[in-house]
């Protein structure tokens, strides 16, 4: 997305948040960053896990994991560690960049 984009973005969620108080804002605008960008990661490992032809069982093996966190992480529902991430990339043979983006 371009600077555009996230400015609309922004814009809209701030109208959604009026008639609050500032701190209450800025925490609803930030828990809707954190929600998109986990849901974004787990899309981005799902897609390059199934390109790779491997299960979610086949990641939690080589990783170690159990099979409901990386369920958590690919549906947006878990916010892994910065090591995690980059754990699961390694798994994949991609860069944590590559996740993240």
């Amino acid at each position: 997305m371009n600077v555009c984009t996230w400015g609309l973005i922004i814009k809209l969620q701030w109208k959604c948040c009026e008639g609050l108080d500032y701190l209450t804002q800025v925490a609803i605008l930030k828990s809707v960053d954190m929600k998109n960008s986990s849901i974004k990661l787990g899309k981005n490992i799902k897609r390059i896990r199934e390109r790779k032809k491997m299960s979610q069982g086949d990641i939690c093996r080589a990783l170690g994991f159990d099979r409901a966190q990386m369920s958590n992480i690919e549906s947006g529902k878990g916010n892994p560690t910065l090591a995690t991430i980059e754990k699961i990339a390694n798994a994949l043979g991609v860069s944590s960049a590559e996740l993240l983006n």
